[in-house]
């Protein structure tokens, strides 16, 4: 799997606003306490707010914030509002490559890695991953120092 600049700055900045004391925060507040270029920040929250991740408000109160509550927020929500769909083959869903010959069995390959995303894609909150308390699953697997080779 391979995660672009603007997935990683948009989980960054998704996670800016999940601490408990962010309310409205303004996209230069979070451009600099996540190191994202200005801009790209207001880009990817732009896109964040089209994907429904979070709300925006003008003026000198306004800002960005979670349009939910951060432990109803998945990392994988984040993933597919900037992204798209999480395993993409040539641009299409694994289920609608069609292989043959020998090859035929790389769909199901493309399958299952999209389920074993999901699994700690989707069990993993805005608000697990700024409070640091991940779930047991991902906390067990990032310990093993097979993982960090």
């Amino acid at each position: 799997m391979r995660l672009s600049a603007r997935v990683d700055y948009a989980l960054r900045a998704a996670v800016s606003l999940a601490r408990p004391e962010a309310e409205w925060t303004r996209a230069d507040q979070v451009a600099t306490a996540q190191e994202i270029p200005g801009k790209f920040c207001e880009s990817i929250l732009l896109q964040l707010r089209r994907g429904g991740i979070v709300e925006s408000r003008r003026g000198p109160d306004g800002g960005h914030r979670l349009a939910r509550p951060a432990d109803e927020i998945s990392l994988a929500d984040v993933i597919r509002a900037v992204d798209g769909p999480l395993v993409g083959v040539r641009g299409q869903r694994p289920e609608h490559v069609d292989y043959r010959g020998p090859a035929r069995s790389l769909q199901d390959v493309w399958i299952a890695l999209r389920a074993s995303e999901r699994r700690i894609l989707e069990a993993v909150s805005l608000e697990s991953v700024a409070s640091g308390e991940l779930p047991e699953e991902v906390a067990k697997l990032s310990t093993d120092p097979a993982a960090w080779r």
